[in-house]
């Protein structure tokens, strides 16, 4: 409106006193309800943010626990087939010709217990870290959401307006 308003040099006239006003009372108006929703948008970024914190913890707890156990398994299993393997060796102990084939049998059933368990270690292991890189990917799509969000609420620089030197009352 001051713009479009005919000027000479520094001196504009031909303001509208009343329009000008509406539009400032309009602006006025209409500032609590963008920053209220300003507010909110950020509260519910926070919100966000913290549900996805939240379920990241109980991910990695659950991959820990989930983790343990399998390793616990695995441990038992190893145990069982060492012991196992113990019983068989004392069985064969006083038999002079399957004693060499005794300990290569235990010596097989022990490596293929500790190829077990490395294998569920690692089966284990495998499983956190897909876990761990899902909610990578999810806390990513969450933090992008936040910056768009951030983005689309920060100030734009204005243009400066232009200063009216004639004397007005308000």
């Amino acid at each position: 409106m001051i713009e479009a308003t005919p000027h000479f040099g520094p001196v504009t006239w031909g303001l509208n006193r009343d329009e000008i006003s509406m539009q400032i009372a309009k602006v006025r108006a209409s500032l609590p309800q963008e920053l209220k929703s300003a507010v909110n948008t950020v509260r519910e970024s926070e919100r966000i943010i913290d549900t996805a914190r939240e379920d990241a913890t109980m991910t990695v707890e659950s991959a820990r626990k989930e983790a343990e156990r399998v390793m616990a398994e695995a441990k038992k299993e190893a145990e069982r087939l060492l012991e196992q393997a113990r019983l068989q060796q004392e069985k064969m102990v006083h038999e002079s010709e399957i004693l060499k084939l005794s300990k290569a049998q235990s010596e097989e059933i022990r490596n293929a217990a500790d190829r077990d368990a490395m294998q569920t270690r690692r089966g284990a292991e495998k499983y956190a870290y897909d876990v761990l890189t899902q909610l990578e990917g999810v806390v990513g799509k969450v933090m992008t959401s936040v910056e768009g969000g951030k983005q689309a609420l920060q100030p734009q620089k204005e243009a400066p307006l232009p200063v009216n030197r004639e004397r007005t009352r308000v």
